[in-house]
């Protein structure tokens, strides 16, 4: 293989280490996951004795934001555009004169694109011109987002750039088999599933801090009702919130927090002034507001997969969702949360409603959610997505696929 490499550079074959350049092409949601990863293939290099060296282009965030050097990676900020009624995040601009020039100085063995933005696409095209292998991530359902800003008439010419983005690169990667089905169907020709994982160090029923629910007004004994993600229309908040009341009308003592910031922040909390709002929430901070709650919500239905279900889980707190995205794939309804066919409002808020008043079935869903996170590895997550990009490599490079390495589905 390290010969095979040291060619296809245009070098002569040496006894020098070989280095395989992994290129990433990402945004600020795909951050903290790409940093897990990062992490594990240097270690797969290690072992197999063929160090990975991660670059990685992503937009700036912030005036006067640098990029990070060392710990095993390169970054490039580029110029990023600042996105509608998200003002903490923007979007890469396109780049692809310089990542032309860049990738043809030092040529990267792969580029892996993670976000479908105008950077992700001159990422792809740089990348095809160069003839680099490219995989591509799908992150997000920015087609069902625009009938909640008003502009339904965009849902098909957005799908449709999409379909378009995903199927200029080898292969598609996405969270759940639901997801991969729904996609083939719509005409992505090479999707594979490869779920996501929790840390359970960081999310766990430990971090419970009964200081900050008294800071959040819960008494003693009261109900904390919780709901992570950002403050926006897709998110489906009006029915947490209508379901919350409904659960205050059986438990006096609950309160509401909401943890997260977005464009709904201000008009939710002048219409929902006993609410708590906390802001985002980062690193032990954020999992020790989860843990520190009895119940989560999670009404959302434009999600790719959703995160912060799996950290509710992981965290000990009772989730109730719906049968959609990881809620689908993690949630048995009253096994180890409660589930509820997707768009039956009535139903998700009834759901509620009963695990509010159920305090024991409520604290052994609980714990049957933290011990079925326990079992979501990020470990054997980041092992498939290791083998997946191996494999395009290969594939792209002209190299047989070695038969000892499953696909992702078959490991």
């Amino acid at each position: 293989q390290q010969r095979r490499l040291a060619a296809q550079r245009g070098g002569a074959e040496t006894d020098e280490e070989t280095v395989a350049v992994l290129a990433q092409v990402d945004d600020e949601v795909a951050r903290i996951q790409s940093r897990r990863q990062r992490a594990h293939f240097a270690e797969e290099g290690r072992q197999r004795r063929c160090p990975v060296r991660p670059e990685r282009q992503r937009p700036r965030q912030r005036p006067g934001e640098t990029a990070l050097h060392g710990e095993g990676l390169e970054e490039v900020l580029a110029r990023g555009l600042r996105l509608p009624r998200y003002d903490g995040l923007k979007l890469g601009l396109p780049a692809r004169v310089r990542l032309l020039r860049e990738w043809s100085r030092q040529r990267p063995d792969l580029v892996h694109v993670a976000t479908e933005g105008p950077l992700g696409w001159t990422a792809v095209t740089a990348a095809n011109k160069l003839r680099i292998p490219v995989s591509s991530d799908f992150h997000t359902n920015f087609d069902h987002y625009s009938g909640h800003y008003g502009m339904g008439w965009l849902r098909q010419p957005v799908a449709a750039y999409l379909r378009r983005f995903h199927n200029r690169s080898a292969v598609t990667f996405v969270p759940t088999a639901a997801l991969a089905a729904q996609l083939s169907a719509q005409g992505y020709r090479s999707v594979e599933v490869i779920s996501r994982g929790v840390d359970t160090a960081l999310y766990s029923p430990a971090r419970r801090d009964e200081a900050l629910r008294h800071a959040w007004g819960v008494p003693a004994g009261g109900l904390a009702v919780i709901s992570v993600g950002r403050l926006a229309p897709e998110k489906n908040l009006a029915l947490a919130l209508r379901a919350f009341a409904a659960i205050r009308r059986l438990r006096p003592d609950a309160r509401m927090i909401l943890v997260g910031d977005g464009p709904q922040r201000a008009a939710l909390a002048r219409a929902h002034p006993d609410a708590v709002f906390v802001g985002m929430r980062h690193g032990e901070d954020l999992a020790a507001h989860y843990a520190s709650a009895d119940l989560f919500l999670f009404p959302s239905l434009t999600e790719t997969f959703g995160n912060v279900t799996l950290e509710a889980m992981a965290s000990g707190v009772c989730p109730v969702a719906y049968d959609y995205a990881a809620a689908a794939e993690v949630i048995r309804d009253l096994g180890n949360g409660a589930s509820v066919a997707c768009g039956d409002e009535e139903g998700f808020i009834a759901r509620a409603v009963q695990m509010a008043g159920a305090d024991a079935l409520r604290a052994e869903l609980a714990r049957a959610a933290r011990h079925s996170a326990e079992a979501i590895d990020w470990e054997r997550v980041n092992d498939h997505f290791a083998a997946a990009l191996l494999r395009v490599w290969r594939v792209g490079s002209g190299l047989p696929v070695e038969l000892s390495e499953p696909r992702p589905e078959e490991a």
